[in-house]
This record gives C-alpha cells, structure tokens and sequence, in this order.
C-alpha cells in the first residue's frame, strides 16, 4: 500500500507539475510516469525479499503486480475527480493530444486507462522480475 502511494504521489506530482509549468499539452512527457511505476513496483519487490524473506518468483510478481495496479486504481480516481471537479477543459487537452483522439468521454478515458495501467502494471512487474528471480535473501543464501 505505501509503494502504491508513492506512486500516486509521483505521478500526481509530475502532472501538477506539468501543468503549472505549461507542459500538460506534451502528451510524450506522460510516458516518464513510467519511471515512478518502475520505482515503485521494485521498491516494493525488494521489501518483500529484505523484509519478508519472500523468494518466490510468483509471489513477489503478484506483489509488484498488485501495487501498481492499487496505484493505477489511485491514479484514475484522481483523475476522475480531477476532471469532474478542478478542470473539465483537461478532456479537450486529451483530445487534441496524438495519442487519444477525438470525441472523448470520462468513461471511456478511465477504461483506456484502466487497461493501459493493468497491462504495464504485469509487465513491468515481470521485467523487474527478471532481475529479482534468482535473488536470494542472506538468509536463504545461507542454505
């Protein structure tokens, strides 16, 4: 949950900072929420395994997995509210940007991202994995 959050708080911040500097129009910047994703997910991979003694390659992908998909699931709510109350003219910025195209709505927004979002949640998790799967904890390393 605290990985997850923080990469809420990345993105979140990214985007307000985006946006009051005057870059919310530059679809291509989004792709740098990436990077807080890819923080997070190994931020909390390598807590299992420290602080857990977690190993297993399957459970420490659910865990990677999980806590991007509970920060995608942060994300949308924050922007649901965020278009429904602070800034509805930010659709029209999604619409002019080459990546969405035209006539958008709120719902169809939320499950465009909702797919995005799970779907690089896996696979950043199992490219993460990648390096993690063979790691074993002092403790394990012993035997």
């Amino acid at each position: 949950m605290n990985n997850a959050f923080l990469i809420f708080a990345g993105i979140v911040g990214f985007f307000f900072m985006m946006k009051f500097s005057g870059l919310e129009d530059i679809s291509e910047l989004r792709l740098l929420n990436f990077i807080f994703v890819l923080w997070g997910i190994n931020k909390a991979i390598k807590t299992n395994i420290i602080a857990n003694k977690e190993t297993l390659y399957f459970e420490n992908l659910i865990i990677g997995a999980g806590t991007s998909i509970l920060a995608v699931g942060m994300t949308i709510l924050g922007l649901i509210i965020y278009v429904s109350f602070i800034d509805s003219a930010f659709m029209t910025i999604l619409e002019n940007s080459s990546f969405w195209g035209k006539n958008l709505s709120l719902p169809l927004v939320v499950f465009a991202l909702a797919i995005e979002g799970i779907a690089s949640s896996v696979t950043c998790s199992f490219i993460l994995m990648q390096y993690y799967k063979n790691y074993k904890s002092s403790s394990t390393a012993l035997i």
